[in-house]
């Protein structure tokens, strides 16, 4: 793996590399080389040297870096069939029939120096050609020549006749490229041997296309000249020059490469930035594999002054100001590499950032202070990100690898740390570990926690540079503690400052002796001050007892006062992971952790000075075990999306969960939606804490899902994601509630006040409520109520405030709920799941209108609906293309006749009516000229949940009296009818046993379809031909009443459900009207009359505090949003009981809804009496209690 090279500069400007299969840092064999910053991709590594020139080392490999230039040539023939010889010498550089050249050695670097003379071989087409015609034009009397028309284009000239490109005016760009040959033809531009044709091309006239043939109207010809130029500068650090004819840029002070894995780009060019000493952002053009040096500076305004600057090897690129703001870049892409516009992004804290890396997928930053940053939201669809998230440790500076492994130089001991456990999903990853790589001498640069006094002679700064060294293998000198950014900014400085030294007496102790700490004498400045330049110090107390050593003194540019210990190895000024692609789980040596575990770089100096115990010692764990808690992690994956956009489709997309877990920060998960319209990259994006539903619906036979939000369901349009798989579908199902409820912090089963609602694709779903959900003053909107499911499968849901629930599934069997929910591992546990199976009929409709020869037959006019359709008509559904529900569901039988149609049948099912879409009967008459009959199949749904079979009476409707919070019942009243319209009463039913006993029925003189229970044990029920019933004398000691009294139904409608709270009954007719009951009183419960409420109600639910919710059938101004919506009354008093209007909450494709559990009221201030105080005794002459 030699490619895979991290590189680091060390505070001295020598430059190492480190191999990820070698154990050792190498120094870099240019000794006099001293750079400030660096910065790698895969095969090559850039440099700014201390006199801020640019240098770049390109890796060895065997194969060598070739250039093709060409150019075109234009000739002249004096003769016409022949030309002249003479003057087809003079501009031809060789002989286009007999070309020699030397043959080049194919060696690294090296010139050859071989003299062997062989016939010239074709080389192979490389990128980055420049390409020069040379033109010849015909002449009646000489043939062709190079005297051309003064409209033509030059003799010598590119492909395209445009520029002039004689063969003296190519140059080599630099001293670190050569010749591999001279100019020769190129014989494949015409297809044949140049001894025969001279490599010529024909046309018309120009630019009109060539061809190999000579014809009768050529009037030009051209051929090709080739010519190679080999890099031979690999291995080794070579100066970039500057660019010809341009005058030089500014001394640059930051340099960063990226881009060569550049999303849908062909070819792998690479970026390469540079920063100014004026805060100038400059970009390199022409940097590509067969060009590493580039071709020229081009300034990109910017603007503010930057001091720092970062690309990844995709399109990312951030900057960072000099006032701490930092900078993006938008708009890069293959067509741009440049981009297109900066955009401003706040620092993660007000201290301001220094320092950004810049990755694949992720953005990190240092701040004033050190601390570390991490982006949240970044990729290529977003390249801004959402917000800043603190990551545990101390850094001067970072880098970012091509993978996103992520690397450092700690602030305390400037010790290379590697950020361990980063992987695709865990975008953070765990903890900082030491790079305990050896050096070129055979030392090993000892870990953090093993401290030692640094000892050596003095020795003089280079100029420009930080500290000096002017021999390598002598001992380093020490080095300050530097808690802030002033050697990076030292670094930078766009002047050096001279330094003046004293000499130091060494003083050589007896072994066995202890050595004195060295006497430091302070560096003198010019008194310039460098940006950032306040340094932490700390004085030297006493030091360790050692053998025999040396004391040196370095000095620094900026005034850093006194020295402190160091431990052995150099201290790193910058690192670079962009050419160092390794797996975070891989074994790598130099990547050990410490027998202690991982430790942040913040925490390891403290650990060593404190030893094994005291009170930084614990501090420092402490802030180790919260460092260590904190990650990122993210979750991907290619869903279908249900485009906002018309005309509405499912497109292909990303999705992407960024989680936050631990550390002690609230979840804040963000789900992220990438995807491409009209080529360019877009996003959306959803909190999860204010995600409010996670509806499974049925989509065209998919796995389909429905994310809401509060401003998703005022615009009546959630976001819908699709799976091919049902696993997929389930995992992200699972995933994403699981995040919902952590970021909510939601645990455990849903509470005994819960609303309970159940969708029409059969999925229950819950919400618990706060205080303020029927609070006048702090109300809670219904579009932002939090909807969690519970696994099962049920028509309806019933339940109470003691934590009793019932539920009946589409085959009518009773289920009684047990605990549990979905996004909670530990919610009821597996004690509590049960098999559970619900079957369902499947319906569609078979059409036929009468005709007067052939009767009726399913040709219909051109205006009817389908011969075969849904019960609107709107949807053709046959029996070969009717699917079931979902695919979770089975067919259980065959297709068959209905006869049991609502509106009666004849004895082949049939139902007629006069036209399409009239009411229909189940006889015939003469002016009916149409009918239909309906067939239905059975399916079977088998799942896993919390709950319990009640067998064996199957039930229509069941209800449970609503209790208040504060009231205590032994035994909980539940009513039910059966599916024959028998009245029951369930006995035995407890918040212990909430399935009950036995059954014992109540006697009525017709079938029921609905019934309700309310406060004070208040029986209504509806017969099924719609009259009104009121059960009188139920209490807890005669649970079964006494008798039935008969309620008149509203003028003209038939009821069909009924609901009873505390002081209120409502009902809703076949009409899809709401009607409430007036003049309730405990002396007559019967009411007096009805008064119509509201209309588009489709069912209504009562709670204990006579709270008013219902399913709606449409929301105003939405007509295609589909039936069944959440809604509240609002307004309700109790001088108010009817409320004042309607609050629209979730919706679409909701049936059900019980709000009989929800008995929290808000906490209420008590008014304030207008009269005085009085003592207790004033009251009556005695004490008054209650």
């Amino acid at each position: 793996m030699p490619g895979h090279l991290l590189w680091a500069v060390d505070v001295y400007g020598r430059v190492f590399s480190l191999c990820a299969t070698a154990g050792h840092w190498k120094r870099s064999k240019d000794v006099l080389l001293e750079l400030k910053r660096v910065t790698a991709a895969e095969q090559c590594c850039w440099g700014i040297g201390c006199e801020h020139q640019v240098y770049l080392n390109v890796l060895p490999s065997d194969v060598s870096i070739r250039h093709q230039e060409e150019t075109y040539e234009n000739q002249e023939e004096t003769g016409a069939p022949g030309g002249n010889p003479r003057r087809h010498r003079e501009n031809t550089p060789r002989s286009s029939q007999t070309v020699t050249r030397r043959k080049p050695t194919q060696t690294q670097g090296e010139h050859t120096n071989s003299s062997q003379t062989v016939t010239r071989r074709k080389p192979t087409q490389t990128q980055g050609e420049h390409t020069t015609l040379l033109t010849a034009r015909w002449n009646p009397v000489e043939g062709y020549t190079d005297t051309l028309l003064p409209t033509d284009r030059w003799p010598w000239t590119d492909e395209s006749g445009q520029m002039p490109q004689p063969l003296h005016s190519f140059l080599l760009p630099s001293d670190n490229w050569e010749w591999e040959g001279d100019w020769y033809v190129d014989d494949d531009s015409c297809g044949r041997e140049s001894t025969a044709t001279g490599g010529w091309e024909y046309a018309v006239d120009f630019p009109a296309t060539f061809t190999k043939e000579k014809k009768w109207n050529s009037c030009v010809r051209r051929r090709r000249w080739l010519r190679y130029r080999r890099y031979k500068a690999r291995g080794s650090w070579a100066k970039v020059p500057l660019d010809r004819g341009r005058p030089p840029p500014e001394p640059f002070t930051d340099i960063t490469c990226g881009g060569w894995r550049m999303r849908d780009s062909p070819e792998k060019h690479i970026c390469l930035w540079a920063v100014s000493q004026q805060g100038k952002v400059w970009f390199r053009t022409g940097v590509q594999q067969q060009n590493p040096e580039g071709s020229v500076w081009e300034y990109v305004p910017v603007p503010k002054e930057v001091s720092q600057i970062s690309a990844g090897p995709g399109d990312l690129l951030w900057a960072v100001l000099w006032d701490g703001q930092l900078l993006v870049r938008t708009g890069i892409g293959k067509d741009c590499p440049k981009g297109a516009s900066w955009v401003m992004v706040d620092p993660p804290s007000k201290a301001g950032a220094i320092h950004v890396a810049v990755g694949v997928n992720v953005v990190w930053a240092v701040t004033k202070d050190n601390k570390v940053w991490f982006r949240r939201g970044v990729n290529s669809h977003n390249s801004r990100g959402l917000g800043w998230i603190s990551i545990g440790g101390e850094m001067v500076m970072i880098s970012v690898g091509p993978n996103d492994q992520v690397w450092g130089v700690g602030t305390e001991d400037r010790t290379v740390y590697f950020r361990h456990g980063v992987t695709s999903t865990e975008v953070t990853g765990k903890a900082w570990i030491p790079v305990c790589a050896r050096l070129d001498s055979g030392r090993t640069s000892k870990r953090p926690s093993d401290s030692c006094l640094f000892s050596g002679q003095i020795t003089e700064p280079s100029q420009g540079s930080v500290l000096g060294c002017d021999d390598p293998d002598v001992p380093q000198p020490h080095i300050p503690k530097i808690t802030s950014y002033s050697f990076i900014s030292a670094l930078v400085a766009d002047r050096s400052a001279p330094v003046d030294q004293e000499a130091v007496q060494e003083t050589v102790e007896d072994e066995g002796a202890p050595a004195q700490a060295p006497v430091l004498q302070p560096g003198q400045t010019n008194g310039s001050e460098v940006p950032w330049s306040n340094v932490d110090l700390e004085e030297m107390m006493k030091a360790p007892p050692v053998s025999t050593i040396q004391s040196s003194v370095a000095t620094y540019p900026g005034d850093l006062g006194a020295i402190v210990e160091q431990e052995e190895g150099p201290p790193w000024a910058w690192i670079t992971g962009g050419g160092c692609e390794i797996d975070s789980n891989s074994s790598i040596s130099w990547l050990e952790t410490t027998e202690g575990g991982l430790l942040s770089p913040t925490l390891t100096p403290a650990l060593s000075a404190a030893g094994a115990g005291g009170p930084i010692a614990e501090r420092a764990l402490g802030e180790k075990e919260k460092t260590l808690e904190k990650c990122v992690s993210v979750r991907k994956g290619m869903m279908s999306w249900w485009s906002d956009w018309t005309p509405h489709q499912w497109k292909e997309v990303c999705v992407t969960l960024e989680q936050v877990r631990g550390g002690g920060v609230s979840r804040d998960d963000i789900l992220y939606i990438s995807y491409t319209q009209h080529e360019e990259r877009n996003y959306l994006y959803a909190s999860m804490r204010e995600v409010t539903a996670l509806v499974p619906v049925l989509r065209e036979s998919l796995y389909a899902l429905a994310v809401y939000t509060a401003e998703r369901t005022r615009q009546r349009w959630p976001i819908l994601l699709a799976t091919e798989s049902y696993q997929d579908w389930e995992n992200w199902l699972s995933l994403l509630s699981e995040s919902c409820c952590e970021s909510r912090a939601l645990k455990g089963p849903p509470s005994k006040q819960a609303l309970w609602a159940v969708t029409s694709k059969g999925d229950i779903m819950v919400h618990d409520p706060s205080p303020s959900l029927e609070a006048p003053a702090q109300y809670l909107p219904c579009e932002r109520m939090f909807w969690r499911q519970v696994p099962g499968h049920l028509l309806c849901v019933e339940s109470n405030s003691v934590g009793v629930v019932w539920g009946i599934g589409y085959d009518h069997m009773a289920w009684v709920y047990t605990g549990g929910c979905r996004g909670n591992q530990a919610q009821g546990g597996e004690v509590n799941q049960q098999i559970l199976t619900d079957i369902r009929n499947v319906c569609i409709y078979e059409n036929q209108r009468w005709n007067p020869v052939t009767g009726y037959t399913d040709k219909g006019l051109p205006t009817d609906r389908y011969m075969w359709s849904d019960a609107l008509g709107l949807k053709e559904c046959t029996k070969e293309n009717t699917k079931p529900p979902s695919p979770q569901w089975t067919w259980v039988s065959d297709w068959a006749i209905d006869f049991s149609t609502p509106g009666g049948t004849d004895k082949e099912g049939w139902q007629y009516a006069a036209d399409f879409p009239v009411t229909f009967q189940g006889y015939k008459t003469m002016k009916d000229f149409v009918r239909r009959r309906r067939w239905v199949r059975k399916c079977k749904i088998t799942l896993t949940g919390p709950w319990q079979k009640v067998p064996p009476i199957r039930l229509i409707d069941v209800t449970i009296l609503p209790c208040l919070a504060q009231s205590s019942v032994e035994q909980v009243p539940v009513w039910a009818i059966s599916e024959k319209g028998d009245v029951l009463c369930r006995l035995g039913v407890s918040a212990q046993s909430p399935a009950g006993s036995s059954w014992l029925h109540v006697g009525t003189d017709q079938p029921f379809k609905s019934i309700s229970i309310g406060g004070g044990h208040q029986v209504w029920a509806i017969a099924r031909d719609g009259a009104v019933f009121y059960r009188g004398s139920v209490s807890s000691q005669n649970p079964a009443g006494e008798c039935w009294y008969h309620i008149p139904s509203p003028p003209r409608q038939t009821l069909r459900q009924v609901s009873v709270g505390r002081t209120s009954v409502y009902a809703v007719d076949e009409n899809d009207n709401l009607w409430y009951r007036q003049g309730l009183t405990p002396s007559y419960p019967q009411g007096s009359v009805w008064e119509l409420i509201s209309s588009n109600v489709c069912r209504v639910s009562v709670g204990p505090l006579d709270q008013v919710w219902i399913i709606a059938d449409k929301v105003p101004g939405y007509p295609s949003e589909s039936s069944g919506t959440v809604c509240h009354r609002l307004g309700i008093r109790p001088m108010q009981p009817k409320g004042l209007s309607w609050d629209f909450g979730i919706g679409g494709g909701w049936e059900h809804l019980s709000v009989r559990g929800n008995s929290t009221e808000a906490q209420r201030a008590a008014p304030c009496s207008p009269l005085p105080t009085r003592d207790q005794a004033q009251v009556n002459g005695n004490s008054a209690g209650c």
